[in-house]
């Protein structure tokens, strides 16, 4: 329930058109709602401008859709993310409109059409294919979040001419958002030429000596280049959603 809905249901009640006891109960279970396993956090989208968002990983299926009919309750978008093929096939049978993003492993339902907020675009470029996955979940945050959002996937530093050959699509972002993998090289040469802040995300992706990410992380975190902010290995939705704060016209 965000700020245009909440005046929209006080509005009606000033002008006769709602009663006050129909007003009161959409209120009911703000701004939180306890459920079995689960405590709904339904006044987020009034401070943070988006609902609360799932975190699908080792909850259950039965966790997961109470907490989704409960954000559906109040008329606002769902995200959860990090879904199992498994938990997506039972969930999309139960909310005929959700959708399994199968790459990001995120699953999505619009109870409207997603007003864009932001005041530019996001792009979101991924070094290698194999880093695809950890974009495609930061893809699918920044637009259900009201951004429009480009992508420019295997374009690392073992072929460098990949991304300059992109130069006017790299320009024209307002946020960037850098995925990698291996040594995690590829934020800092695009810090390096743009004048837009720079989200770097490490990805696990790589071999032993990669430690699972930790050295794709180092690297980030110690980048020559300025304006670039590093997130958690494999976390491209808090990539994603930290862009759309950066991104947010208001």
């Amino acid at each position: 329930m965000n700020e245009e809905s909440i005046k929209a249901i006080l509005n009606r009640v000033q002008q006769g058109e709602e009663s006050v006891e129909n007003a009161f109960q959409k209120f009911r279970n703000f701004p939180f709602e306890a459920l079995e396993d689960a405590i709904i956090d339904h006044h987020r989208p009034l401070r943070q401008g988006f609902p609360e968002v799932i975190f699908g990983e080792n909850k259950t299926v039965e966790q997961i859709d109470q907490i989704i009919r409960a954000i559906l309750k109040k008329d606002d978008p769902v995200l959860a993310t990090r879904i199992s093929k498994e938990k997506a096939e039972i969930l999309c049978k139960t909310f005929p409109q959700a959708v399994w993003h199968k790459e990001a492993r995120c699953i999505t339902i619009e109870q409207q059409p997603v007003e864009i907020k932001g005041k530019g675009t996001i792009l979101v470029i991924s070094a290698g294919t194999s880093d695809i996955p950890i974009a495609s979940e930061a893809i699918v945050t920044a637009k259900i979040m009201g951004n429009r959002v480009e992508q420019l996937f295997d374009v690392g530093v073992a072929g460098i001419h990949r991304l300059l050959a992109k130069q006017e699509l790299i320009q024209s972002a307002n946020v960037i958002i850098v995925v990698a993998g291996m040594e995690g090289a590829l934020p800092s040469v695009v810090g390096g030429l743009v004048s837009r802040p720079v989200i770097a995300v490490p990805t696990s992706v790589g071999y032993g000596a990669s430690f699972g990410g930790v050295a794709a992380l180092l690297g980030m975190l110690n980048s020559c280049a300025s304006g670039v902010t590093v997130v958690n290995i494999d976390n491209g939705f808090g990539a994603g959603y930290a862009a759309s704060l950066m991104n947010r016209d208001k």
